[in-house]
């Protein structure tokens, strides 16, 4: 279980607010910029940072993200880069919780016990792994505890008492909603589904639930963060990397993050109730 999410989750209740996770993918659209938009990430309002790994065959997510997974695989992209890109991250951040998402090749090329030594060495706190079922990620989650990582799982409106029991055994850090059925950048749910989703998932789990999945503007996030612990946001900030010139992404990305991160901060004193 890793200290820095435990940590932000636990500062986020005491202020009674959801937070923004904020997802790049590494070396989108390069190197050098990927490493100047994680930075700026915090200060714009990110409370967590999902830091994406590219891989050639991302069959869960949506075309904004498969796009800059191609992106950051042209620049020279990989597990090992994108470890780099955590490494430098923590040096000049020691507190943002940082957790990779990609699949499973990756990893298992590295060799299990390497990739979670090496993501802890990063100053990584976890990752979600999105084709690895629990029923397949023992060894991955023994190698995980050992370097006090997270294993993230994720649950879906599919995802029937039964089936939520075993995403949750051995799950830490957080529980991720994926709010709607399909690949990443699909339309949001709405706000009554959300509600009850997140209230079914609270009585079965102590974990924060984080909502993710087709939020792409403030309304949307706002709406979310009624209910949920955090709200988590890739495809949006994926699609202004790919807006325009790689040295405007920075400034667009970050403003994107600001205006999300402010609906989110903002949601329950609208409201009224907090979660």
């Amino acid at each position: 279980m890793s200290i820095r999410l435990a940590s932000r989750f636990a500062a986020l209740k005491r202020e009674g607010r959801a937070g923004l996770v904020a997802y790049v993918m590494a070396s989108d659209p390069d190197h050098e910029t990927c490493f100047e938009i994680l930075r700026g990430l915090p200060g714009a309002g990110a409370d967590v940072i999902e830091l994406g790994f590219p891989f050639t065959d991302p069959m869960a997510d949506g075309p904004s993200i498969q796009k800059a997974a191609l992106r950051a695989l042209r620049a020279g992209g990989s597990l090992k880069q994108t470890l780099d890109l955590a490494r430098r991250f923590r040096e000049t951040n020691a507190d943002t919780p940082l957790i990779l998402m990609g699949y499973a090749n990756p990893i298992e090329s590295m060799g299990y016990e390497a990739s979670a030594q090496k993501m802890a060495t990063s100053g990584a706190d976890g990752a979600i792994i999105v084709d690895l079922p629990p029923e397949e990620d023992a060894p991955l989650r023994a190698a995980f505890d050992a370097s006090g990582l997270s294993i993230i799982r994720l649950a879906t409106p599919t995802t029937d008492d039964q089936r939520l029991t075993k995403v949750l055994e051995g799950a830490s850090g957080f529980l991720y909603y994926v709010s709607v059925a399909g690949v990443t950048g699909a339309n949001a749910a709405t706000s009554a589904d959300v509600r009850a989703a997140v209230e079914r998932l609270k009585r079965a789990t102590t974990l924060p639930i984080a909502v993710g999945f087709g939020v792409r503007e403030p309304e949307a996030a706002r709406a979310i963060a009624v209910n949920a612990d955090a709200v988590v946001v890739g495809s949006a900030f994926v699609d202004e990397i790919a807006a325009g010139p790689a040295p405007q992404a920075v400034e667009r990305v970050l403003r994107k993050v600001a205006q999300l991160s402010e609906a989110v901060r903002s949601a329950r004193e609208l409201e009224g109730t907090p979660a």
